[in-house]
């Protein structure tokens, strides 16, 4: 059965890179919106770029898979591909985490390009590649884990991508990305510290800066995690819901 169930999780993936993900103005789009994000903050502030690059790469990997996540998901199920897929003889969470797997790849890609820019150009350098490579596959997981909740939760595409904008938005904005969250009002602390991205952004500043601090380190991972899992287990949820 597990080995059936990951057999599934696989050929959902691939099937879902080929159809979606791995398009000509996929890729461009993937490829243009780090650039042009970085080119942004550098006619802001050329100086300031290697301490915002932590931040850049967790922006970059947020939108990069709630973007695609969402269209996806809810496409299908709006042509009603999602509901032929189910007739498979697999279970309804191995669908949700072979979704799930798309977006963390075309994430990882997105992320990727702002890390190699900022590398080239920003005078970062990754002082702990492994725990940074780990960092990120836990970032993209858990927000494609997050755009698969908003695409399970809409019936239309463009639902989907403004739900995800109400979000998105105030993630960026809050979760230490520009500001320091020290730097922030008590409330503004709190609400920063309930949402994922916060703790991304941290665990990145540490393995790029080389600053870790092993309690806060461990801290972001079991966030993520936790996030992470809760995530699938609502989305299945409120997919299942949605079929009945």
């Amino acid at each position: 059965m597990i080995q059936d169930e990951l057999e599934g999780v696989w050929h959902i993936l691939l099937k879902d890179l080929k159809a979606y993900y791995f398009k000509p103005p996929n890729i461009s789009w993937g490829i243009l919106f780090p650039l042009v994000l970085a080119l942004a903050f550098t006619l802001r502030n050329p100086s300031g770029l290697a301490a915002l690059s932590p931040g850049l790469v967790a922006m970059a990997a947020l939108f990069g898979t709630t973007s695609m996540e969402a269209i996806v998901i809810t496409f299908e199920k709006r042509v009603g591909a999602l509901e032929r897929l189910i007739m498979a003889p697999v279970a309804l969470a191995t669908i949700l985490v072979g979704k799930v797997l798309g977006g963390a790849v075309f994430g990882m890609m997105i992320a990727g390009v702002m890390t190699v820019i900022s590398l080239l150009f920003f005078n970062v350098t990754i002082i702990h590649p492994l725990l940074f490579i780990g960092v990120l596959l836990l970032t993209v997981l858990a927000h494609s884990a997050l755009g698969a909740l908003v695409a399970v939760s809409v019936k239309e595409v463009f639902e989907a991508q403004t739900l995800s904008n109400y979000f998105r938005f105030p993630m960026v904005f809050l979760c230490g990305v520009f500001l320091p969250i020290e730097a922030m009002p008590i409330p503004i602390q709190i609400i920063a510290h309930l949402l994922p991205l916060t703790y991304s952004v941290d665990a990145f500043h540490q393995t790029l800066t080389g600053t870790v601090t092993p309690l806060l380190l461990v801290r972001d991972v079991v966030a993520l995690t936790g996030f992470l899992l809760a995530l699938l287990v609502v989305s299945t949820n409120r997919l299942k819901k949605s079929l009945e």
